[in-house]
């Protein structure tokens, strides 16, 4: 079975120095036994990030990066840089999709630039809610999950997929386990029938949208959810450790 992995989307929150605090407050209380813990913090934390949490068995993820190396993009951080500092990276998110109109071919674009440079992806995919609602989460996911991963040759331990709704992230309206579950389990198909029976049940698969710790376990508990993508609770280090414990409990 994939190994369980509580990854941290701090989204554009924190000033450097209120990233050291929680930084300080994680190491305190992470890893926990049995869970991969990863921190994604804004870019201009990343650099500090890595050098405290050097050594830490914490892993250290960027939001977002530019698929190519450098280039005459104003504002944007490349793919090279984020290797320098990072293991991990958050590709697609809803956000960047509906917000700043990042389309599946930019997604798929990151995608191999972040394996070619040796970083794991964490690559989201996730309907809203008319999506949802009209009976099309099926296949708006996996339309998501076969444009992310096109001309892709295999992601074995190379690449995370992380289920968010949109409906669900910062509302405070979770999805239910169940449907975490009926979705998570079409993820893993869609990956076996992508990448063969290896890649499909050894790939982690996360779910993402108003987790916090009180219902992390039920999520944990699905057969094909293995972690979870935090944002808001992950804004706390105590909290946040509490969180991990319980995605740790069996």
């Amino acid at each position: 079975m994939p190994k369980k992995i509580i990854a941290a989307n701090w989204k554009m929150n924190t000033t450097v120095a209120e990233a050291a605090e929680l930084l300080d407050g994680l190491k305190a209380g992470l890893p926990v036994a049995g869970v991969t813990s990863v921190v994604c913090p804004p870019f201009v934390s990343l650099h500090q990030a890595s050098q405290a949490l050097a050594g830490t068995g914490i892993g250290l993820g960027a939001q977002d990066m530019h698929a190519e190396p450098s280039g005459a993009f104003t504002g944007e951080i490349s793919v090279t840089m984020v290797a320098e500092l990072c293991s991990y990276v958050i590709l697609g998110h809803s956000e960047r999709r509906h917000v700043f109109g990042e389309t599946d071919e930019s997604v798929n674009a990151k995608v191999h630039s972040a394996l070619a440079a040796g970083l794991i992806p964490i690559v989201c995919v996730g309907e809203t809610l008319q999506q949802r609602e009209a009976g099309n989460a099926g296949r708006v996911v996996t339309g998501q999950l076969k444009a992310a991963f096109a001309d892709v040759s295999d992601v074995a331990g190379t690449a995370l997929v992380a289920y968010e709704p949109v409906w669900a992230i910062g509302t405070g309206r979770a999805a239910s386990k169940n449907d975490a579950q009926e979705m998570a389990a079409l993820v893993r198909g869609q990956l076996t029938v992508l990448f063969g029976q290896d890649s499909g049940s050894s790939t982690p698969i996360l779910y993402g949208g108003s987790v916090k710790a009180e219902n992390v376990a039920d999520y944990m508990a699905m057969a094909d959810v293995n972690g979870a993508l935090v944002g808001g609770a992950s804004l706390e280090a105590e909290g946040f450790t509490r969180l991990t414990e319980n995605a740790a409990s069996p």
